[in-house]
């Protein structure tokens, strides 16, 4: 906002007042809840309660598996804060639950779906082939018309800069040279921002408050110049959020991983104030890593506080001059800028195309390193195991054929695949069902599907220790705060489970001392592990405590069979309705092919405004090709079968306006109701 604006700051813009979600009422206490008949009956005397008030009621109510719904939690609860009402139909379930079915969690964080059949396994199909990904082209008018916009826009904006550079000088001084100084911002450089990218910036950088879970609620803004300044008008809308990397839906302010940060803030505090290398290591740093290592299936890992400097600092560390590192030409933008800083050589080769690598392959080694034609120090690799803007899947058992045969290194980065894909989600050897130790080194983050923030590297034990010190972030970032790392810590052990001795699951409390080491009278049996299975309890931090359904393994297992069902129907309705889209039925991540940069604004808008509103990010240049446009679909376990059929009847709907539908033809379509109906057809195919 300018600062010569007459209107208030937006900070300064207060919602009117409505009781604070953390504030207890004055309300006698609830008695605990012991079964599912008591907790119905709290509903419906909450439901009264808000009806004489005018109010509706916002939630179904939560019995938590850490603690029963008692007059401290009746606030975060049964009157979760700004619901008034289910007019969107996203604060209550469409169907209400039965007296047998207790659910853990806030419907508007983790959708409630009971239904087992909505239900899929993330699971190659052994002997079955592993396709090529082909991009479908639209026709060749929207192609045309495509370009024709994109020159429109070009010519246009060349125009208004001639003409403005003379007539107001002063909008442009930032961008010419004055008083002996060179602009900070070349004026071709900042050209497509300025003209381009500003016209749809309310597709990008929407304010947001709440937690990022099945829904989430938007800051609502304003633009009276046309996006160069945006005003909060102090409202907000709760919308389906299809856009966050929340895979598992551990995106969550309630349960029992909320609960183990909880403690872990009172135990270390919110930082530890250092880099791993200068006294910022604890032992809670060690245990994770060792977790980490137990998930993947690796001898040892590492870890570091941002994904994107996961790659870009470690990549230097593992080639440099000499040695060639062979990339897929879709890798991620921290993959391109580590191997630029490393030294080393780079080719790339067709995505995903394996007689394309195989054709480098031999060039590059039968040739040797330029001018002198020494051979490579040594080869690496560097693939994703599934691509974020395309939705594809690497074809991993046709590079390990090709690295049986030509010995390199690779190198998998599994920033969007671990923890989403394969039977036990632990990312694509667990998919494609072969051993991971076959890669020699596992790249991933923690952000998507374990709902926290950094990234980690495994691999054999003298390549991490190599790399520990080696490594720029090591010496030079701060490390992995305790919080975060206690969230990563329960959502992976929530998804392998715990082997308790036994065979008890109930609320595992490993011990009440602060010690995270394993006791010493230990068994051998509870130090044993074998990959893919649950986590020993001696890895965990003793004063954690999981509740029955985490320490099981019965909720993660849930969870990943959810999110293997809504990725296969959303992907595969939207085909049977017409749509183009990119990827693998398997991927949580399904773009929808807009084309045309006027179509993106325009999608983003009407999936906003629609009853139930839906926020979705759209991607453009220079993230895609110029002429491939998209709106990309994060689907994650909190979703349910209602969401994913609301987001299809919207797309449905939209795609007729703006003339997306050119994958099948009129004839070949299915009907939106078909498709509904078809869901668990759907989803098998």
């Amino acid at each position: 906002m300018p600062f010569n604006s007459p209107l208030p700051s937006p900070m300064a813009i207060n919602k009117p007042h409505s009781p604070s979600m953390f504030k207890k009422r004055s309300a006698a206490p609830l008695a605990p809840m012991a079964s599912a008949a008591s907790l119905l009956s709290a509903l419906s005397q909450a439901d009264a309660r808000a009806r004489t008030g005018g109010r509706s009621p916002t939630s179904t109510p939560a019995l938590s598996l850490s603690s029963t719904v008692t007059s401290s939690s009746e606030d975060t609860v049964l009157h979760e804060y700004d619901m008034d009402d289910n007019a969107d139909g996203l604060s209550l379930p469409a169907r209400p639950p039965t007296s047998e079915q207790v659910f853990s969690t806030v419907h508007t964080e983790f959708g409630h779906c009971a239904n087992e059949e909505f239900r899929a396994t993330s699971q190659h199909a052994p002997g079955s082939l592993v396709l090529p990904h082909v991009g479908q082209d639209p026709p060749y008018y929207i192609l045309l018309s495509t370009y024709i916009s994109y020159l429109i826009l070009i010519c246009l904006g060349h125009v208004r800069d001639f003409v403005g550079k003379r007539l107001t000088p002063t909008s442009y001084k930032h961008l010419m040279p004055r008083n002996g100084y060179a602009p900070l911002n070349s004026d071709f450089d900042s050209f497509y921002t300025r003209r381009l990218k500003t016209r749809m910036d309310e597709c990008f950088s929407q304010p947001v408050t709440g937690v990022a879970g099945r829904t989430i609620l938007l800051l609502d803004r304003i633009s009276p110049d046309y996006n160069h300044t945006q005003i909060f008008t102090g409202t907000r809308t709760r919308a389906l959020n299809i856009s966050s990397y929340n895979y598992l839906g551990f995106a969550q302010g309630r349960g029992g991983c909320a609960d183990a940060v909880e403690e872990a803030i009172k135990r270390y505090g919110i930082s530890t104030c250092g880099a791993r290398l200068e006294g910022g290591s604890s032992d809670i740093h060690t245990v994770t890593e060792a977790l980490v290592a137990k998930f993947v299936g690796m001898e040892d890992s590492l870890i570091s506080s941002m994904g994107f400097a996961t790659n870009s600092t470690f990549i230097p560390a593992l080639v440099g001059k000499g040695c060639l590192v062979i990339s897929d030409e879709l890798n991620h933008a921290s993959i391109r800028f580590g191997t630029r800083i490393s030294n080393a050589n780079v080719r790339m080769f067709k995505h995903n195309d394996m007689q394309s690598l195989e054709s480098l392959l031999k060039e590059v080694i039968s040739q040797g390193q330029p001018k002198t034609h020494r051979p490579w120090k040594k080869i690496l690799v560097i693939v994703e195991g599934l691509y974020s803007m395309e939705g594809t899947l690497v074809n991993l058992p046709g590079i390990l054929e090709l690295k049986q045969k030509y010995k390199f290194y690779l190198f998998v980065d599994e920033a969007h695949s671990i923890g989403a894909l394969g039977p036990n989600g632990r990312g694509v050897a667990d998919y494609f069902g072969v051993n991971p130790r076959s890669i020699d080194i596992l790249m991933g983050t923690f952000t998507k599907s374990f709902g926290a923030a950094g990234g980690y590297i495994a691999g054999n034990k003298v390549l991490i220790d190599r790399l520990r010190v080696h490594g720029h972030s090591g010496a030079y970032a701060e490390s992995m705060t305790p919080p975060v790392l206690t969230q990563v810590i329960a959502s992976m052990a929530s998804i392998m489970g715990v082997d308790v001795p036994g065979g008890s699951h109930s609320a595992l409390t490993l011990s009440s001392s602060s010690s995270s080491a394993p006791s010493r009278g230990a068994s051998v049996v509870d130090e044993e592990y074998h990959h893919p299975g649950p986590a020993p309890p001696s890895s965990l931090p003793q004063w954690i405590t999981l509740p029955h359904a985490l320490a099981s393994g019965t909720e993660g297992a849930s969870r990943l069979r959810r999110l293997a069902f809504n990725s296969r129907y959303l992907h595969n309705g939207l085909i049977k309705l017409g749509f183009i889209t990119y990827g693998h039925p398997a991927s949580p991540i399904v773009p929808l092919l807009l084309f045309n940069p006027g179509k993106m604004n325009m999608f983003h808008r009407m999936m906003k405004s629609r009853a139930t509103p839906i926020v979705v990010v759209v991607v453009a240049y220079p993230a895609t090709p110029l002429v491939t446009s998209r709106v990309r679909f994060c689907v994650s376990a909190a979703h349910t079968k209602d969401d994913v059929d609301c987001v299809l009847r919207a797309c449905d709907e939209i795609g007729d306006v703006l003339d997306l539908k050119h994958g099948l033809g009129k004839r070949e379509r299915w009907s939106i109701e078909k498709v509904v109906a078809s869901a668990t057809e759907l989803a098998d195919a």
